[in-house]
């Protein structure tokens, strides 16, 4: 039995922090939606959730494409009637220093990271009722300065903005609106571009002295999609072991 037939949409949930809030979501007894552009690792993730014991849907969406959006969404009204919480995970984040950056590589970064996140929840709220919760997934990245990422740093910049504008205006509909911040997480595409030195650096600057996990992020979304958050909207997290107190 899902938790009062509730479902939650994790777009960017193939692998990493996206895969990590599905299955936490599913062990909450949501019914689980999950998007990528990934479609073959979504399929392992539909998987992973269904030995859970909850119901999932699966569907491959690029969030940076209207249509593809709006299918999405359809599909959801379709299955599950409507959509109680939806959790803006996509992002992208190429490294390029400035003076080489393109305008190509800057529109790519933000088409995904902060259009995106118009696209589905203009479209999502069409289909979610009163009290519903919306999780942007943000970066620590909108606080502190990363060489290379300007794009990225600017897009997570301005979704900590944009909830602050959308709590206000879907506050008489009593959906909240918040964003989560990661600092460094343990993931698969984090671990491939990082040496084992770069790694160890990174650790040194983090008072809690060790990489965030999936589940540390899970474990904030779950709880914002509670209703232990009731009170709680246009609030950026920050869970990153301490990094951004130095």
């Amino acid at each position: 039995m899902a938790i009062k037939n509730k479902t939650a949409l994790v777009t960017g949930a193939a692998r990493g922090i996206g895969r990590g809030i599905a299955l936490a979501l599913a062990k909450e007894k949501y019914n689980v939606v999950i998007s990528d552009v990934l479609m073959a690792d979504c399929k392992k993730v539909a998987q992973e959730i269904k030995k859970i014991g909850a119901d999932c849907l699966a569907v491959k969406c690029d969030v940076s494409k209207k249509t593809e959006v709006e299918n999405l969404m359809a599909k959801i009204s379709q299955k599950f009637k409507k959509l109680d919480v939806l959790v803006n995970n996509a992002g992208i984040y190429p490294a390029v220093p400035f003076e080489k950056m393109t305008e190509a590589d800057w529109d790519k970064v933000i088409s995904v990271n902060l259009k995106g996140i118009f696209l589905c929840t203009k479209s999502a709220l069409k289909i979610m009722p009163k009290a519903s919760r919306i999780i942007n997934i943000s970066s620590i990245a909108a606080f502190v300065g990363f060489e290379g990422l300007t794009h990225y740093c600017a897009s997570k910049g301005a979704i900590n903005s944009m909830i602050r504008v959308l709590a206000l205006e879907l506050a008489p509909q009593k959906i909240t609106v918040n964003a989560i911040a990661p600092g460094a997480i343990e993931t698969p595409g984090a671990s491939k571009s990082l040496t084992e030195e770069a790694k160890q650096q990174t650790i040194a600057m983090i008072p809690l002295s060790r990489f965030g996990l999936p589940q540390d992020i899970a474990n904030a979304v779950t709880f914002l999609a509670s209703e232990k958050s009731d009170y709680i909207t246009g609030q950026t997290i920050i869970v990153d072991g301490g990094w951004t107190l130095r």
